[in-house]
């Protein structure tokens, strides 16, 4: 029996190292820091107006903040968790999604229109500000924030801005696989306006391999909130990891078996 199984194993063997040539198997990796959406390469989206609460502060709707912790959805069907570390600022909203648009919607340095992810702010920031008014230097919450895949990812990125124009501010990005290993941490200035401009920095990271599990993004001035609109994913379709998965396997046991000690009872 072992004997045959030995010959199925070598008869295949040409065809799962094919697959295991071609398939990114999980191995140690290198991270890089990526700043230009375009280069992250991604294939998946997370579209913060996909959560349907959408905040609007011309007619207040109190019933659309959003718990500290969450859960969504890619457009590729690819779960998250987000969390938002709390604020010890008792005057600070939950976190919330607004559309950035001119006055009298709320201005950012975002592009028009698009959906983004807020920490909370002093509800004294809710008054919509004209054009040519200068920052209020209005509190919020901009404690770390934290997404989770549910599959580990190539990579992932987002714009983010900080609600001041005030200080000269960092931006930081922590990477950690499903065993929470640091994979990488990367830091960028950003500068922040209400000009409707799309100059929002980009901020994400690219790996080798699919090791991404979860990613903080964070500032240098917490005081003030934190906001990031779309991410980006680059995501593998579960099936190819899957496969991958099986083929190393299998390929291990195939090994194992030409290696055993041959018996003497026939």
């Amino acid at each position: 029996m072992i004997n045959q199984l030995v010959k199925l194993s070598v008869k295949y063997l040409p065809a799962i190292t094919a697959i295991i040539t071609v398939i990114p198997l999980p191995v140690k990796a290198a991270t890089f820091l990526v700043t230009e959406r375009a280069v992250l390469g991604g294939n998946d989206l997370v579209n913060w107006g996909s959560l349907g609460k959408v905040f609007n502060p011309s007619a207040p709707d109190f019933s659309v903040f959003l718990p500290n912790s969450f859960s969504a959805t890619s457009q590729g069907g690819l779960g998250l968790d987000i969390n938002i570390a709390p604020t010890n600022n008792p005057r600070i909203t939950p976190p919330f999604v607004f559309q950035t648009l001119p006055s009298p919607g709320i201005r950012s340095n975002f592009t028009p229109g698009d959906f983004i992810l807020f920490g909370g702010i002093d509800p004294t920031g809710f008054i919509p500000l004209p054009p040519g008014t200068p920052d209020p230097g209005t509190q919020g919450n901009g404690e770390p924030l934290t997404i989770s895949f549910a599959q580990p990812v190539l990579g992932a990125g987002t714009q983010i801005a900080i609600d001041t124009s005030k200080l000269k501010v960092e931006t930081f990005l922590n990477a950690f696989d499903s065993n929470n290993n640091l994979l990488g941490s990367f830091s960028v200035p950003n500068i922040s306006s209400l000009a409707l401009d799309n100059s929002a920095v980009f901020l994400g990271i690219r790996s080798d391999t699919p090791n991404i599990s979860r990613l903080v993004f964070s500032s240098s001035a917490p005081q003030f909130g934190l906001a990031i609109n779309q991410v980006s994913i680059l995501a593998v379709p579960e099936s190819t990891y899957t496969l991958a998965i099986l083929a190393f396997g299998v390929s291990g046991a195939v090994l194992k078996l030409r290696q055993r000690p041959r018996s003497n009872n026939y």
